[in-house]
């Protein structure tokens, strides 16, 4: 489910973040950056609130630095969800979810597989956060993925789980009202009845959903298991998307 929690601690969205660019691929908007003469690529695909958030971008660059060419996608096309004010600032989401389904994501994420092989991207990988999870497992039911990794995953069903194809990481936190570490560690034991999938499942403790893009600063806790869960979620990649 989709929950207060996914846009909690909302970042200041800034449309220059990052050292990469933003390019159009087919018609969407997307942050590019990449290593030189790069021959795998990774997706990254945002939460509820843009390709535009800061720390999403500085993952981005990260996940470049090691050799990949990334692209963070505005699959919402300029609309992300912005919370309200009042007493319910999260209301409006559900609209704001019929407006972007996942089927679309999905729909998009192939065309973006698709300008990335035309530019020589041979090996592709993806990672989703909340909303993104969702689009990621959709493309890991199918053969476009090497790998998948899906960080604190909203909308998430046992019914996805139990058909994917590519290699999966999960990565949840032990504070998550979308997907508690019940359902996460049910994801997990799905999996592991899966010997042809490789799978990867691991709860961060003392940390909230959101927290590997929007994590405080000044939160000890949350930074070392933001940056836990980056090299996880690299390693994972690095294992299979080559």
């Amino acid at each position: 489910m989709a929950g207060p929690q996914c846009c909690a601690s909302p970042p200041q969205l800034d449309p220059g973040a990052g050292i990469g660019r933003v390019e159009t691929f087919q018609h969407l908007s997307a942050y590019v950056t990449a290593s030189p003469d790069a021959k795998a690529g990774v997706i990254l695909i945002s939460d509820i609130l843009g390709f535009e958030a800061p720390k999403l971008r500085k993952l981005a660059d990260k996940v470049a630095a090691a050799g990949y060419f990334v692209v963070v996608p505005d699959f919402f096309y300029g609309d992300p969800f912005i919370l309200g004010s009042g007493d319910n600032p999260f209301a409006g989401v559900q609209d704001w979810l019929k407006r972007h389904e996942k089927a679309k994501g999905f729909e998009d994420s192939t065309k973006v597989i698709e300008v990335l092989k035309s530019r020589g991207i041979s090996a592709i990988g993806a990672a989703g956060f909340c909303w993104g999870a969702k689009v990621v497992v959709e493309l890991a039911k199918g053969e476009v993925l090497k790998a998948g990794v899906l960080l604190h995953p909203a909308l998430l069903t046992v019914d996805d789980v139990k058909v994917v194809k590519a290699p999966l990481a999960i990565l949840g936190a032990e504070i998550d009202e979308s997907s508690p570490p019940e359902l996460v560690q049910q994801f997990g034991a799905i999996l592991s009845e899966k010997p042809e999938v490789d799978s990867f499942v691991k709860i961060y403790p003392g940390v909230a959903h959101g927290w590997t893009v929007r994590y405080d600063e000044n939160d000890e806790v949350a930074v070392k298991n933001a940056e836990e869960a980056h090299v996880d979620m690299l390693e994972w990649l690095n294992k299979y998307v080559n």
